[in-house]
């Protein structure tokens, strides 16, 4: 009978489970690798499609992911969750596969919380102007509540359709931020960890690009 391997814990200090699972790797134990493949694959292909131009190169990314799993298990020290261990070997096959089709630049040399000029988290049209006589600077137009939308349509599959049309088409460090934050679950440590960032880049980049998919979803609900 096989044996029945607990999920991959994802805090930054592995546990009793985690070690174990580590230990079953290294001995080559077959189970064990087939629970993280079955746990992590499709997460890792949707990571990959944020580097290179489509599924299949995605899937190969992963394909590759796992090798790097299977020859560098022996050098994991267990300094990170070993989810976020398999994740950053993804991200950085994915990256340099996506240099090569020169789909993305190296993450570091894209953006800065320091650097980047701000960019504003309402539309500055939903504002009255500076020298309005009554109001100035006060709300034109409120940001809409999506407590009157109807549940159905909020979770319908168009509108899952609008999220992910609004997420792809954000500046890539955006993109990569939210995409682990609020599509894989990831905590802002794992995020930080993974993508070698400080997290006031990461909070800032998880902002603007939440208030970017917001707006596009706004405007898509008040629409229908």
């Amino acid at each position: 009978m096989a044996a029945e391997w607990p999920t991959a814990d994802a805090n930054a200090e592995p546990g009793a489970d985690e070690v174990r699972l580590v230990a079953a790797l290294r001995q080559g134990d077959e189970a064990a690798f087939m629970m993280l493949v079955e746990q992590y694959h499709a997460s890792l292909v949707r990571l990959a499609q944020l580097y290179v131009q489509n599924r299949d190169q995605a899937e190969e990314v992963a394909q590759e992911a796992w090798l790097g799993v299977l020859r560098g298990i022996e050098r994991f020290e267990g300094r990170s969750s070993l989810r976020t261990w398999l994740f950053r070997i993804l991200t950085n096959i994915a990256k340099t596969r996506g240099q090569r089709e020169a789909r993305s630049i190296p993450f570091s040399a894209m953006w800065s919380a320091d650097a980047a000029p701000d960019e504003p988290a309402v539309d500055p049209e939903r504002f009255l102007p500076a020298d309005h006589p009554q109001w100035p600077n006060h709300w034109s137009s409120m940001i809409p509540s999506w407590d009157v939308v109807p549940e159905d349509h909020l979770m319908s599959v168009e509108t899952r359709q609008r999220i992910s049309a609004a997420i792809a088409v954000l500046p890539p460090t955006q993109r990569e931020v939210i995409t682990l934050r609020d599509v894989e679950g990831w905590t802002s440590e794992e995020v930080c960890n993974a993508l070698s960032i400080s997290e006031t880049n990461q909070r800032v980049l998880l902002h603007r690009a939440r208030s970017k998919v917001r707006h596009v979803l706004d405007a898509y609900l008040q629409e229908a």
